[in-house]
């Protein structure tokens, strides 16, 4: 059944144009994979300026909700995706920066997320996934594995665990709270006085971890990821306690 689109008030034009989709999408009417008509015929459907309407899609699009495809032919225009990760991730990074959340805050947030998603991963993490990241933790243990790739390899080694939970919202979190502190850890980790030997221990500490959940033993992953995260990120916390 076609969308029916109908205009909106002229008062803070983008937030009601935004209103006005997130109510259709609330309703049903629009969902993940659907196409929004062209700019030039749902301007004057909305009541809108094009200038207006583009203002809402481009916040749709930070959000994560819509993806802007330029050009003409079938697959151009907006399209509603769900991509929640890197949009939570950004948003959680730059509310990091600007102080709304402590180092504190954000290492209590991973220990929570990460003793959970561990724990449940090693009662529904299907093999195929777990195979896939122990490719990972196999890369993290080469020797010409740099500084920036072993950061962005751990990044997605603890996410794809949570993945592995069952619980999609866990693995968003999750990702989006590692995210945000993505710099200070890669910080860190190039300031390690022995890069070869820091990268090693935390890639023990990995491999173990990646063990208990393929046995099954969900409650010491959870207490050595618990460790695995404070061993570092308190170290983080600490330093910057000092600072203050």
């Amino acid at each position: 059944m076609p969308v029916e689109w109908q205009p909106v008030r002229q008062s803070r034009t983008h937030e009601l144009v935004l209103r006005s989709i997130e109510e259709r999408v609330f309703a049903g009417e629009l969902r993940a994979g659907d196409r929004l008509p062209p700019e030039r015929e749902l301007a004057p459907v909305l009541g809108v300026s094009r200038s207006a309407l583009r203002e809402a899609l481009r916040v749709l699009e930070t959000i994560g909700v819509l993806v802007a495809q330029p050009g003409r032919g079938p697959d151009a225009g907006a399209r509603i995706v769900r991509n929640p990760d890197d949009a939570l991730g950004r948003l959680l990074r730059l509310h990091f920066a600007l102080g709304s959340y402590s180092l504190q805050d954000v290492l209590e947030a991973r220990v929570v997320l990460e003793r959970s998603s561990f724990e449940a991963a090693a009662r529904h993490a299907s093999e195929e996934g777990l195979d896939e990241a122990e490719t990972l933790v196999v890369r993290m243990g080469e020797p010409d594995v740099a500084v920036p790739e072993f950061n962005d390899l751990d990044t997605r080694f603890h996410v794809h665990v949570a993945r592995g939970s069952g619980n999609a919202l866990t693995s968003t979190l999750t990702s989006a709270v590692r995210e945000s502190v993505r710099p200070l850890i890669l910080r860190a980790l190039e300031q390690a006085e022995d890069w070869s030997a820091t990268a090693a221990a935390l890639n023990a500490e990995h491999a173990e971890l990646l063990r208990l959940v393929r046995a099954g033993k969900g409650e010491k992953a959870a207490d050595l990821v618990e460790r695995h995260i404070r061993s570092l990120h308190g170290t983080l916390v600490d330093e910057n306690a000092e600072r203050l």
